[in-house]
């Protein structure tokens, strides 16, 4: 029935009908179109909040921390019109805020100094009133960091202003570092400054030339040869040294010194204060550093002119003096710094045997001794090639003159005296000393039986010499006046004896006097002998004689009877 009753609705209206039919597909269609917007704002809006996410993200990850002054946007006609302050974690971290990112602008400034605060909100006011920005570093109250402030303004493309935001960066390693370089610097340049007033103090030219022999450095007395005012000057028109000739007296021996990597020297005349005067031109190479195939050169230019006349004056001398050597009946022979012959006098080739052509000819030291072995006039040595070793290394040991005996096979000994050479090299000094030797041993035997004549004679017997010394004493005598050895060893003065003997004289009243009386005695021409009688009871004859070489012989013998203490004459 129902469906009839529309039917009946239908027909009898059907534009109505139409008109609802056509309202309804308009609101469904309207239905769709909103979900379709109101998907697509969803969509939008999830990405700009995942934006907004990135950007806080990123901006928690910077290694600054910030602390904004948020605005609210002044197109809208926001009620809650004041300013919103945030500060980010990474500046909670690094002040280490109690509050973490919900404090307030006051709590970051409690981490700065007084006058550090007063400074910051000065550039805050002006950066909140005027849009100013600033940027300078701050140290916090505790001295433990060093933090870059950095103040900006942020607007909107459409003039409308964001915040204001001051940012905050932990510079303490870069402050530092740059402290340290700042006295690296200091100390680089005092020390170059150093430098630089050795090589203008030195008290001749010096300089320094690259792989190309161009000058590079050089010091003050280089700029007063060349009569330059600056050094700058001088490298940049590569002003050289020059010589008499007109020549560099450097340059080529620079060449010289890299391409044999040695260093290199030559003398040359220059005109100094008008005068010609000779120098020494060195050039020293080095490899630049961190640069192996690059070798640079250090030269220098000392004066000789002195030093040239010292040699040639020490040449004549040398000269004087080995003629004079000539002449002497010692054996000299000069055998320079290569171990050469380069002088010798006839006394040394008669002495060792030798033909003056084979001499002439300059032989070495080594072929000397090679010669002289040959004829028997070397020591015997077990080890000929050793002992010949040593005599060679003589020309490098030896400082000053050095003595030695040489026995040779034939009976003779020969004296020979090394002196270092000024030239360089040795001297050699060779003297027959057997017959001295000789005589020596001679006298040395006529000394040993002279004592034990003495010592075999049953009175004390003392020998005083020409000057007054003890020379000579027995056996007897130490027995007789109990004398120590070792004293009378030491040459004592004829007075030194007689204090010795004071002991045995202990009842005399003046010592003094019988000492003068005694010595008076001894040393008179006239009298021979007298007496002395000991505080022991021993009396004792004394006999002084004079010998030949001006010796006092005193002799002491001993008397039986006792007597009184003293002296007596005859």
């Amino acid at each position: 029935m129902n469906k009839e009753l529309l039917l009946d609705m239908f027909y009898a209206a059907p534009e109505l009908w139409y008109i609802l039919f056509a309202v309804f597909v308009v609101l469904l269609s309207m239905l769709v179109y909103s979900q379709i917007r109101v998907l697509k704002l969803t969509q939008k809006n999830y990405f700009i909040n995942r934006d907004r996410e990135r950007y806080a993200e990123t901006l928690y990850a910077s290694k600054d921390g910030y602390f904004a002054f948020i605005y609210p946007d002044e197109k809208v006609n926001d009620p809650q019109n004041y300013v919103k302050e945030r500060c980010s974690r990474r500046l909670a971290v690094i002040l280490n805020l109690p509050q973490g990112t919900s404090s307030s602008f006051n709590d970051v400034l409690k981490c700065f100094a007084k006058d550090d605060v007063l400074k910051i909100q000065k550039y805050l006011a002006l950066l909140r009133e005027d849009g100013v920005s600033f940027d300078e570093n701050f140290s916090l109250k505790n001295g433990t960091k060093q933090l870059h402030l950095a103040g900006a303004r942020i607007n909107a493309t459409d003039g409308n202003l964001y915040c204001d935001m001051i940012w905050f960066r932990d510079v303490s390693e870069e402050v530092q570092r740059i402290s340290y370089l700042e006295h690296e610097k200091k100390v680089a340049e005092t020390r170059f400054q150093q430098l630089e007033d050795i090589i203008d103090n030195l008290p001749y030219p010096a300089w320094l030339r690259d792989e190309q022999q161009n000058l590079v450095v050089i010091n003050k007395k280089y700029l007063d040869f060349t009569k330059n005012v600056s050094k700058s000057d001088v490298i940049r028109q590569q002003i050289e040294l020059l010589s008499v000739g007109g020549k560099s007296v450097a340059k080529t021996l620079a060449a010289q010194a890299q391409a044999l990597n040695r260093p290199q020297k030559q003398d040359e005349n220059l005109i100094k204060n008008g005068q010609h005067c000779s120098f020494e031109v060195c050039e020293s190479p080095f490899h630049l550093q961190g640069y192996l195939d690059k070798i640079w050169t250090v030269g220098s230019l000392i004066e000789i002119t002195e030093l040239d006349h010292l040699k040639r004056d020490l040449k004549l001398h040398q000269n004087a003096h080995l003629e004079i050597l000539g002449t002497l009946g010692t054996a000299f022979a000069v055998f320079d710094s290569h171990g050469e012959l380069s002088f010798y006098n006839k006394a040394f080739v008669s002495l060792w045997k030798q033909e003056s052509k084979w001499l002439e000819s300059a032989p070495s030291y080594s072929s000397f001794l090679e010669n002289i072995r040959e004829k028997r006039l070397l020591p015997e040595v077990p080890d000929f090639r050793q002992y010949k070793n040593d005599e060679l290394k003589a020309f490098t040991s030896i400082l000053e003159p050095k003595e030695d005996l040489l026995h040779l096979p034939n009976g003779n000994t020969i004296r020979r005296v090394r002196s270092p050479y000024p030239m360089g090299g040795l001297v050699f000094a060779f003297e027959d000393v057997s017959d001295r030797l000789a005589t020596q041993q001679a006298y040395n035997a006529l000394l040993q039986v002279q004592d034990e004549i003495l010592n075999n004679l049953f009175d004390a017997v003392i020998i005083f010499g020409s000057n007054g010394r003890l020379k000579a004493f027995n056996q007897a005598y130490l027995k007789l006046w109990q004398s120590d050895e070792l004293f009378l060893r030491k040459e004592p003065s004829i007075a030194e004896v007689l204090d010795d003997q004071q002991r045995f004289f202990a009842h005399v009243e003046n010592w003094q006097d019988l000492k003068e009386d005694i010595l008076a005695h001894l040393m008179s021409a006239s009298t021979k002998s007298f007496r002395l009688t000991r505080s022991d009871g021993i009396r004792i004859d004394v006999l002084s004689v004079l010998l030949s070489d001006d010796s006092i012989m005193v002799v002491c013998s001993l008397v039986k009877q006792s007597g009184y203490v003293g002296k007596e004459a005859e």
